[in-house]
């Protein structure tokens, strides 16, 4: 049982791995999206320690219990400090990457350094879930998995438009600002069912409905930056 629960978590990020690697026009080897895939792993530990100290110094030992703190939460518990982790990780790995050169380099490595992190954090949720892992799991692979494949999406088309089309401020607060406020209302949404169980439902439904045009606007940069580098 215990292997089942860890494929069930592991195994929506190998897919949207291998979905995203097939699409690059000169696939990055594979001994990068390694390290790329691990530096998210490493990266969950100091996460998870700064979130729990900012959740802290916002709500003491207890939680939310209206949908201002629920949405506080979300933003500036979850959203800041993963985004900015998976930002400075995608930063420390592309500085020095001798095969860093074409625009969809940059959505490869964020995909791949945002499944890292989302595969070990998916991991923890299924296995603390109990006798209810397997919703949890097709749940987290339907939503939470691709939610932070289109997050690393949005950093990546962002980061090679500001290092390959044009370096401007705007576009490098886009690098952080796009993911950060695209997780931020992700978690908002899902959170605010906590918070208010009568709407639970609408949210969920909202949520879905959110997903999806997340995917579409995800496939959009996708294909987007592929036109490019086919133009170079």
């Amino acid at each position: 049982m215990y292997y089942t629960m860890i494929a069930a978590a592991v195994l929506p990020a190998i897919l949207l791995g291998l979905y995203i690697w097939r699409k690059d026009p000169h696939p990055e080897p594979f001994s990068w999206l390694f390290r790329a895939f691990l530096a998210g792993v490493i990266i969950c530990l100091p996460v998870a320690s700064i979130e729990q100290y900012i959740h802290f110094m916002l709500f003491g030992e207890g939680e939310p219990t209206t949908l201002f703190g629920s949405t506080t939460m979300a933003f500036f518990v979850a959203a800041a400090p993963e985004e900015g982790a998976k930002l400075l990780a995608l930063w420390l790995l592309l500085r020095k990457n001798p095969h860093f050169d074409e625009d969809f380099d940059c959505i490869v490595y964020s995909v791949f350094v945002s499944l890292g992190f989302a595969t070990l954090e998916n991991i923890g949720y299924v296995l603390m879930s109990g006798e209810a892992w397997m919703s949890t799991a097709i749940m987290r692979a339907l939503l939470a998995v691709p939610g932070h494949y289109a997050f690393a999406i949005m950093m990546g088309y962002y980061y090679a438009i500001y290092h390959f089309v044009d370096p401007s401020p705007k576009n490098a607060a886009k690098v952080f600002l796009v993911p950060f406020i695209a997780h931020g209302v992700y978690d908002a949404i899902a959170m605010s069912g906590d918070v208010n169980p009568i709407a639970a439902s609408v949210c969920t439904l909202v949520l879905i409905y959110f997903c999806i045009k997340l995917q579409r606007e995800a496939s959009r940069k996708v294909s987007h930056l592929i036109s490019i580098n086919k133009q170079r």
